[in-house]
Parts: structure tokens; sequence; C-alpha cells
């Protein structure tokens, strides 16, 4: 497990990874953070296991990940993260819906959300917000998550999707992608049994009746969160 980060001096620029699986959204955010004076990349990642190379030798203040990485889940890398690097604090930056991802996000131990639509000045505001060990959320979310602690109960979900789980909107999002099964039981390293309880258990959930109905749903979804 790494030790845990010594606060960076002031006048050292702080090092933030990179953790996202489009070059030209790297670039863009490269580009963005080295022009500040008190930040800078230090690496770039593009998917798990880069960013986990990444974090051994750069040794970053922050890393921002985006949610989809091809293949790879982003919750669950930032679960893993967590597990094995607690002190790096993490920050989501990602074209999903903050009302379907940010909440997942949190739990699996980021220190905050963002989305890309945001302008740049926010995105900078957000990641030194977070670097100062504070949380940051959209105004919108704020209010959900107060509604939600003052009620006492969830704010009803504009979307059944909202009530899968983590690894059920994993699989999901593959079946929506196009995996089969077996396809996605490579792909999560589970077993093929495994994947078609999570498959029955989306089912159930999203009151679909048949897997043609399922593999609509997902395509439908998938392709509704990659429009602008």
């Amino acid at each position: 497990m790494m030790a845990a980060k010594k606060p960076h001096k002031v006048n050292q620029k702080a090092r933030v990874l990179l953790v996202d699986d489009h070059p030209v959204v790297r670039q863009g955010l490269a580009q963005l953070i080295n022009q500040e004076s008190d930040l800078e990349i230090c690496a770039e990642a593009e998917n798990a296991p880069k960013a986990f190379e990444a974090i051994a030798r750069t040794n970053p203040h922050v890393a921002v990940v985006d949610i989809t990485l091809g293949d790879c889940d982003g919750i669950e890398l930032i679960k893993n993260i967590k597990a094995t690097h607690p002190e790096l604090p993490l920050l989501v930056l990602s074209m999903h819906d903050e009302s379907l991802y940010c909440e997942r996000a949190l739990r699996a131990g980021a220190k905050g959300y963002i989305m890309k639509q945001e302008a740049t000045t926010n995105v900078l505001t957000a990641i030194r917000r977070v670097l100062k060990g504070e949380l940051f959320l959209s105004d919108k979310m704020k209010q959900k998550m107060i509604h939600q602690l003052v009620s006492g109960k969830p704010k009803s979900s504009e979307s059944p999707v909202e009530r899968l789980s983590d690894r059920e909107l994993e699989v999901f999002r593959l079946i929506g992608r196009g995996s089969g099964t077996r396809q996605a039981a490579e792909k999560l390293h589970l077993s093929v049994k495994t994947i078609e309880t999570h498959r029955s258990h989306i089912m159930e959930k999203l009151g679909l009746r048949s897997p043609t109905e399922l593999a609509q749903c997902a395509f439908q979804w998938v392709h509704s969160q990659s429009r602008p």
C-alpha cells in the first residue's frame, strides 16, 4: 500500500493524473492544466492497468478519472484505487449524467464529480477543491443530497436505471454496447452464471420481459448517454 502523501509545498506544482480513454480529451485537459501556475500533468492513462502503473511511477497528488474507460468501468477503478491508495484524492470528470453516477462515485471513494460540459474554470476549481480535501459537487447535486438527508429517503428516481447496482449498471452498459453474456463475463472477469444473474436482476428492476427487450433498452440507453 502506498504511504500517505505529504501535502505539496506552496511553491511546488500539484501533480495531476488524467485517466480518460479519449486522447483528444486528455490533450485538451493537459493543455488547460499545464497553463496553471500551481498544477501540472504528471501522467496520462487510458485504462485501469495504465492508471495503476502511472500512480506507482509518478505518485500524483490527485487523479481525474472518467466513468467510461473503454471496456473498463470508472466506478470499479475508483474502488480499486481507494483500496490500494487510500490517500489519493479522486475527481470524476465525465460526460455521464451526474444524477445517475455522482452518488455512485462518491460511495466508491471519489471526492468530487463534474460533468465535461462545465466551463473549464469550474474544472480547475474542482481539482483545487479536491486537492484541499474538500468535496466538489454541482449546486444541483448538493440540493438533491440535502433533500435526501432532510427527508430521510431518496428522491424519486427520474430513470429506472438508477435502481441498478453499480455492477448491474456496468453489465447493462456492456449489453448496450453489444456484448453477449460470455463476452461480458470475460471483460468483467466474472463467471457466465454471475452475468446471467445480473441480467435477470436488471430485467426485473427495469420491468423487461425478454432478453430482446433488455438488449433494445440497453442499446437505447447507451446511445442516449453518448449524446452531447
